[in-house]
């Protein structure tokens, strides 16, 4: 959801964020089903498909404020999206190494 939400943030004026920190966690500790996990990354990937985009798009400029933020820049928000992604990765790997389930 933090992906997400830096995505909207930079592409759209009227985006707003949801509450911290009950809108960004889930309700419960599980995914209720394995469809629900894979709806889950499905969209994370869209989503780092869509940043690559607009990253990739030469109208985009990396460094200009974005208007309807407080100083933040399209690079800064897709730096922020990659060390939030890097940690939930690495967090990810550390649950397969202790549940032995890593090929």
């Amino acid at each position: 959801l933090g992906q997400w939400d830096i995505l909207e943030f930079s592409r759209d004026p009227k985006h707003v964020s949801p509450n911290w920190p009950s809108g960004y966690w889930p309700k419960t500790g599980t995914p209720p089903n394995a469809a629900a996990w894979n709806k889950s990354v499905a969209q994370f990937r869209r989503d780092l498909k869509a940043l690559q985009k607009l990253v990739a798009n030469p109208k985009t400029d990396l460094f200009a404020r974005i208007p309807w933020g407080d100083g933040q820049t399209i690079l800064r928000e897709v730096l922020l999206v990659a060390d939030h992604n890097a940690y939930h990765i690495a967090q990810l790997v550390d649950v397969r190494r202790m549940l032995g389930s890593w090929k």
